[in-house]
C-alpha cells in the first residue's frame, strides 16, 4: 500500500487484522504529512511502527477471556525535520485529527446485518 509520502510494504499473505494495523500507519502518515504542512514544519523523514497482541483463540472456536481483536496497540513514530520544530505540538494535533486512529481509539458502533 503506497500513502502520498511513504510506503507501506505487506508480504503476499496479508491477513484483515495486518490490513488495519496498515490503515493505522497509513493514516498516521497522510495526517502527520498534512499537519507539517498546516503548521510549517518541513518533514524531512517519518517513520511509523506499529505493534500489537492478538489472541486468535476466540476466532478459532476457542474459549477465551480475552477479546477476539486486538489486545492494544502500541505505535512509535521517528520523525526528523528541517530546523526547529515543536513535534510535541505536531504530535498532539496529529493524534486529534487522524480518523483511523480516533475509530480504533474509541468505540465506534458498527452494524452488522443479514440480507
Amino acid at each position: 500500500m503506497t500513502t502520498e509520502d511513504g510506503e507501506f510494504v505487506v508480504g503476499h499473505d496479508v491477513n484483515p487484522v495486518e490490513y488495519l494495523l496498515g490503515s493505522v500507519l497509513g493514516c498516521l502518515n497522510s495526517t502527520g504529512t498534512m499537519v507539517a504542512r498546516d503548521m510549517d514544519i518541513d518533514i524531512v523523514s517519518l517513520e511509523a511502527t506499529v505493534e500489537g497482541d492478538v489472541n486468535y483463540a476466540m476466532y478459532l472456536g476457542k474459549d477465551s477471556e480475552d477479546r477476539p481483536g486486538l489486545q492494544g496497540l502500541d505505535v512509535s513514530l521517528s520523525v526528523e525535520t528541517e530546523g526547529d520544530a515543536d513535534l510535541d505540538a505536531w504530535l498532539s494535533a496529529v493524534k486529534e485529527r487522524c480518523p483511523v486512529t480516533d475509530n480504533v481509539e474509541h468505540e465506534t458502533g458498527l452494524n452488522v446485518t443479514l440480507d
